[in-house]
């Protein structure tokens, strides 16, 4: 009888071990499939992507921002946020202004039609995802970026270059 438990045991683990991964994995699907219906509710309602009204967000908080510092904010590529503002300066939501100072260097401030945007947006601005991160306090967030890295450790075929992409554009593809 001794013996059929202890074979049982280690079977009995690794069936928790894998009712625990499929749980991680059914939350994984709530995190996406709920900033996928935050992004389309964005669109839905004022007509810009989650991407740009994050975009948006940052300029309106730092009006006279450049493309570079966006990049940074975001993080993402310098070129991916050139776009971006082409597409919301296109859109007639962003102006770019040469410094008077310093006539290479292109600010960025929110036209009174961004502002419009802003205002109408469904919150959060950022993103679903970006403000629920924000809100874990500190220790939490720091255990959770360990322990994403450890995933991303033993993904096979991971792509590192996603990074640097915005969820939005990325869950949109899908």
């Amino acid at each position: 009888m001794v013996t059929g438990r202890r074979r049982q045991a280690p079977r009995a683990r690794a069936d928790a071990r894998h009712r625990t991964m499929l749980a991680v994995v059914m939350q994984f699907r709530i995190v996406v499939r709920s900033m996928r219906r935050h992004y389309q509710s964005v669109e839905r309602t004022v007509g810009v992507t989650g991407a740009q009204l994050w975009a948006m967000a940052e300029i309106d908080a730092s009006p006279g921002m450049t493309v570079g510092q966006l990049a940074r904010d975001l993080a993402i590529h310098q070129s991916t946020a050139s776009n971006i503002v082409a597409g919301l300066e296109g859109s007639g939501l962003v102006t770019r202004k040469r410094d008077s100072g310093d006539q290479r260097v292109v600010l960025l401030t929110l036209t009174a039609a961004g502002r419009r945007v802003m205002r109408r947006a469904p919150r959060p601005l950022r993103g679903a995802l970006q403000e629920a991160l924000l809100e874990l306090p500190p220790a939490r967030l720091a255990a959770l970026q360990r322990d994403l890295g450890a995933v991303i450790a033993h993904l096979h075929g991971r792509d590192r270059a996603a990074s640097h992409e915005l969820m939005s554009m990325l869950i949109a593809r899908e």
